[in-house]
């Protein structure tokens, strides 16, 4: 009987033996099919949703051919697409088998493997069909003659010049200095508050006491009236919505001469040449010794000036007793005590001998801690309250290669935001040390680190961190996770417990530049969230603002927005086990009894200059990235996409306390979403972007805003899926984005797609820009010729 079945028997086993084994080696069978319809595969190093650069995979299709350039002195058209390349679409698993769906010419020829994937076949050839539709209509734009217009725009072709509202007129004084590359002089910009005026005094505590610079008294930064015409309207956000000076351009050497880019050009271009240009020298600052500098004691210094202006606190914020921190172990930093205190000691920047100190000055006792911050409630509800302050933690890493223009981006955040303003911000290098195994606790290991990493006229004001550090802080999160693409987060919260005495956090990218002033920016964006009610404002925060679509923002725009959404709206924070809300209470019961009154006035806990959009229904890569709460699929969250933001000390004390509980979810959704669920006032700030292209606000709506309600999120369609995000690469504000990096380069005088450089300018003039937040500019440094900035999205 054996013998009779064995031939089927042996048949069985080598049937089985042959599906094993595909099962086992699916991916590279899979990955062997998809290479056959893709093009030449390049590694590339850049930047990812976080803060550092990571490797990734860009895909060049062998079939996209180049076309002739329509404007060479001013724009590289991009590859024409051929009607119907292969495109490859999101693989679908049915059980264990995997299907590969792939559009050949004809987008409906699809190979299937079972019938029951019909649907989602459909649903993916769909998209992929939208997603060929944008190429087709980006590829079309690029070879008109308007494509391309933002770029190469000089102080020659400026229109508008003395037209400005009086308030911004107000801020503005003439020089009688003449540049040789401009036909008018530049305007002494100082938007800052009339610090003697009575006005100014009704409504604050304390006197203004000015702050020496790096070379005394501090000066103001210069700026030429007048326009580029291609920069009048922003294709999406506004100028006018945050009341700042569209008409003004600025140069590099006005805008950045004052933090050591003059005194280099001079010595590049020869002595006489650039001083013969002016008739004052107030604008040329005097040979500075940089690694003389001590950012952090002039800082102190000021603060300690306007003392009196500030409640000058280290009491933290109390914590939600509710919430029990997990039981001590060798492995964290927390007790379980019910004070709820770090046993890790704060660093004192610069001189970490002295680390020490903070323990003979810090109050033990719980209630003359809990008098202090009641005293610190009082003030902020007083007539004259004391004056807020804002951390700025730029974002750092160990091996970072730090250029002029680095250490000149961060001398004017130093200068602007925090001597001019007489402390009400304060800057920091947030390093994060990318060795694990360095003992930053060790003062030996730490001042080595500190040394390699950070320049010397930065070390007082660089706090170092890494993985291991903050693991210890929040045992209940997994390890696997707490690295900083995921949890990027931790470290600032760590920092918001050591330095208590802000009340605010900005989160800053090191490769973001501001044009303009920071200190008109950042006030500009806090009186924007306090202006904000929370009627709708989930709902606003999740689109992008499109102003030839939308209309006016607080009109038109939320009305719109009100008849979308409808019932479907976020009134109160939404219940999740395990989460007490620590948010105020919504004054009356739903919105429909709310007259867009509740929130106005009240400041913002949370401020993004990107959307938060709804993740799920989405192809975002990091959606399901929770850990805790009510899980991946009940958990309602938000992402934001880069994180450069600002959050409360309110916010970073709630999201401390749901990692200590072990709830998390990954870097781009961890303050939108705890701002979310306690129940805090989250904005999203829709600052002016541009792009390379003449799009219109239809397709851009389209693009960009595809949810069935006008969201830029939920749904398959989003820009933010995989294989979509192309359409981020025109843009001037996204994490892979060509615009900002081209514009700066040319801005800076440096080659970039055929534009800047000393001869182009000798012909074309000097490159000069409205106030713009750019991301990302990497690399900023003289570049070769023909040099060329790249991005791509698989």
């Amino acid at each position: 009987m054996l013998l009779r079945y064995r031939s089927s028997l042996f048949f069985a086993i080598g049937a089985l033996f042959i599906l094993w084994t595909l099962l086992r080696n699916h991916g590279k069978i899979v990955s062997h099919v998809v290479e056959q319809y893709k093009g030449t595969v390049t590694t590339e190093t850049v930047k990812g949703p976080g803060f550092e650069q990571v490797p990734t995979i860009q895909i060049i299709d062998p079939l996209v051919v180049e076309v002739p350039k329509p404007q060479e002195d001013f724009f590289q058209a991009p590859p024409k697409v051929p009607i119907g390349p292969p495109t490859l679409i999101e693989p679908t698993i049915v059980s264990s088998r995997v299907t590969i769906h792939l559009s050949i010419q004809n987008p409906e020829a699809t190979i299937t493997g079972t019938s029951s994937s019909e649907t989602s076949t459909s649903s993916s050839t769909a998209t992929s069909i939208i997603q060929d539709e944008f190429v087709k209509e980006n590829a079309i734009l690029g070879q008109e003659a308007s494509a391309g217009q933002i770029y190469g725009n000089t102080l020659n072709e400026v229109v508008g010049a003395g037209s400005h509202t009086e308030s911004h007129l107000s801020v503005l004084k003439e020089t009688d200095v003449w540049k040789s590359y401009s036909k008018s002089k530049p305007l002494e910009y100082n938007p800052y508050p009339d610090y003697s005026s009575e006005v100014w005094k009704s409504k604050n505590k304390g006197d203004y006491v000015p702050c020496d610079g790096a070379d005394g008294p501090i000066k103001n930064i210069l700026a030429f009236s007048g326009h580029s015409k291609i920069f009048e309207e922003p294709q999406m956000g506004s100028f006018s919505l945050f009341d700042i000076d569209s008409n003004l351009c600025f140069e590099r050497e006005t805008r950045l001469g004052l933090y050591g880019y003059a005194e280099s050009f001079v010595e590049l271009i020869g002595a006489g040449s650039l001083a013969g240009t002016t008739q004052s020298r107030r604008d040329m600052p005097t040979r500075i010794q940089w690694d003389d500098i001590n950012w952090g004691s002039l800082q102190t210094q000021c603060v300690e000036k306007n003392t009196n202006r500030y409640l000058i606190s280290e009491t933290p914020h109390p914590f939600n007793e509710e919430i029990m921190i997990p039981a001590q172990n060798s492995s964290s930093a927390w007790n379980n005590s019910k004070a709820k205190e770090t046993n890790t000691k704060k660093r004192v920047l610069g001189t970490i001998v002295n680390r020490n100190q903070n323990d003979e000055n810090e109050p033990k006792d719980h209630f003359v801690k809990a008098h202090l911050a009641k005293a610190a409630k009082a003030a902020i509800d007083a007539k004259q309250p004391f004056k807020s302050r804002t951390a700025i933690m730029l974002r750092s890493y160990s091996g970072k290669k730090w250029n002029d223009n680095d250490k000149q981006n961060v001398r004017s955040l130093i200068t602007e935001l925090a001597l001019k303003s007489g402390g009400e911000y304060e800057v920091f290098l947030l390093v994060h040390i990318r060795n694990s195994t360095i003992a930053i606790e060790n003062d030996a290991d730490y001042i080595e680190a500190l040394q390699k990493n950070v320049p010397k006229e930065f070390h007082d004001i660089a706090v170092l961190w890494n993985e291991a550090y903050v693991q210890g802080f929040y045992p209940l999160i997994p390890k696997k996770v707490t690295n900083v693409h995921q949890s990027q987060w931790l470290p600032v919260q760590i920092f918001a417990l050591d330095y208590p005495q802000f009340e605010f956090y900005w989160n800053w990218e090191m490769d973001t530049r501001y044009t303009g002033n920071h200190y008109d920016l950042l006030e500009r964006l806090i009186n924007f969230g306090m202006d904000q009610p929370r009627k709708y404002l989930w709902e606003r925060n999740e689109r992008y603002y499109i102003p030839s679509i939308h209309g006016s923002y607080n009109t038109e725009f939320r009305k719109s927005v009100e008849i979308l959404s409808g019932k479907d709206t976020i009134w109160a924070p939404p219940k999740v086990a395990n989460v007490i809300p620590t948010g105020p209470s919504p004054p009356v019961s739903g919105p429909a009894q709310d007259n867009y009154g509740w929130g106005v006035g009240e400041v913002a806990d949370y401020i993004s200059v990107a959307p938060m959009f709804n993740p799920n229904g989405t192809g975002w890569v990091g959606k399901n990235d929770v850990w805790g709460f009510d899980g991946r699929n009940d958990t309602p969250r938000r992402t934001t996409i880069i994180t450069h933001s600002m959050c409360s000390k309110k916010l970073l004390d709630a999201m401390h306390t749901e990692n200590l509980k072990g709830n998390h979810v990954s870097s781009e959704m961890t303050p939108q979403t705890v701002a979310l669920l306690h129940g805090l006032k989250a904005v999203y700030a829709p600052l002016p972007i541009f792009f390379d292209r003449a799009w219109n606000g239809t397709s851009l709506n389209k693009w960009f805003n595809p949810g069935p309600k006008g969201e830029s999120g939920i749904s398959s369609d989003s820009p933010y899926g995989w294989g979509k995000e192309k359409r981020f690469l025109g843009m001037t504000w996204y994490y892979r984005a060509i615009p900002p990096g081209r514009l700066y380069n040319n801005w800076m005088g440096w080659e970039d797609h055929g534009i800047g450089g000393v001869e182009w300018e000798k012909i074309h003039g000097r490159p000069c820009l409205p106030p713009l937040l750019l991301h990302p500019v990497k690399n900023t440094e003289n570049t070769k010729p023909g040099y060329s900035t790249k991005y791509d999205f698989p």
